[in-house]
């Protein structure tokens, strides 16, 4: 006796089944393309040989860089007074080849080793005139309270042992910072935000924050900010730039 309340069974046809296979396979083989395609790109580039000008260029680029660096700390008067805020966020916005080997050296200090990489610091003329040496290939502001929280609660992740850990356990941050009185994520957006008295342990416990690459990303200028470019301080500015690539 067949039961009349019973529901159909719902089966997919065939030529479907067929068709997100053949879907899958396919995008399967596209990933394994694109990726052959930049190995081979990559080791093309290790392999290639460098024509002369391009040393010539490369040369006058990072003496251009150094002779232009010592400019600046020339010019420029370093008083924290005049800032609106303790607290700097520093994000990397561009820097490979065109630069000398002491601008290298403060990224490396900074802890902005990578391209779309930022930290939070706390503004002092030490500070200053790092950050002034280095400023065409950096941008920075003073980070607001939802700033800091989004950060800290997207991205942030503590370095122990020199591995990076997602700071997704109170425990793992009380074992660290307890010493200090921190014990939670909470405390540790609070010392930030505040520039507190352990502001220096918690920044070095933060790994640099790793920034994603918006699609339309436009090519960074290193002009200032101010003049039109993308480079230097963007005062409370930097807190749009930050929802742009958090």
């Amino acid at each position: 006796m067949v039961d009349e309340d019973a529901k159909p069974l719902n089966y997919t046809n065939e030529i479907v089944l067929k068709k997100r296979k053949k879907n899958e396979e396919w995008a399967l083989k596209k990933r394994d393309r694109l990726d052959a395609n930049k190995r081979r790109y990559l080791e093309i580039k290790k392999s290639a040989i460098k024509r002369p000008e391009e040393f010539v260029r490369e040369y006058r680029d990072k003496e251009l860089d150094r002779v232009r660096a010592r400019q600046r700390l020339k010019l420029r008067k370093f008083h924290v007074a005049n800032l609106k805020s303790e607290l700097l966020f520093v994000i990397r916005i561009q820097g490979k080849s065109d630069m000398c080997p002491q601008t290298k050296k403060i990224l490396r200090r900074l802890r902005l080793g990578h391209i779309l990489s930022g930290v939070f610091l706390r503004a002092n003329d030490s500070t200053l005139r790092m950050l002034t040496c280095v400023e065409p290939f950096i941008t920075y502001g003073y980070p607001n309270l939802k700033s800091v929280k989004e950060l800290i609660y997207k991205k942030g992740c503590g370095m122990i042992a020199k591995l990076s850990v997602p700071l997704t356990d109170n425990n793992v941050i009380e074992q660290e910072l307890g010493r200090h009185g921190i014990i939670c994520i909470e405390d540790i957006v609070h010392e930030i935000a505040t520039v507190g008295p352990h502001f220096t342990e918690v920044s070095r416990f933060l790994r640099p924050f790793k920034l994603k690459r918006p699609e339309r990303f436009p090519k960074m200028k290193k002009k200032p900010f101010k003049s039109g470019g993308d480079a230097g301080n963007r005062e409370e500015r930097i807190n749009e730039f930050i929802d742009l690539l958090n």
